[in-house]
């Protein structure tokens, strides 16, 4: 979910055809990393253990 609005800013980005306007996907993706995804991972440990750990060491971030 985040990966695609992190596009769909990318394509918005691309369609002002503003370099400057690129900052604000580098602040959405650090924004949302520190304040929505790693509480999440947190969470998803305490609740699910060694299976979330597991998978996070299989699974990519924002993939």
């Amino acid at each position: 979910m985040y990966l695609g609005l992190a596009l769909e800013l990318f394509g918005y980005c691309v369609y002002l055809a503003n370099p400057f306007s690129v900052l604000a996907l580098v602040v959405f993706c650090a924004y949302i990393t520190r304040f929505q995804i790693l509480p999440e991972e947190r969470l998803l440990l305490v609740k699910l253990g060694d299976s979330y750990a597991r998978y996070k060491k299989a699974v990519r971030r924002w993939i």
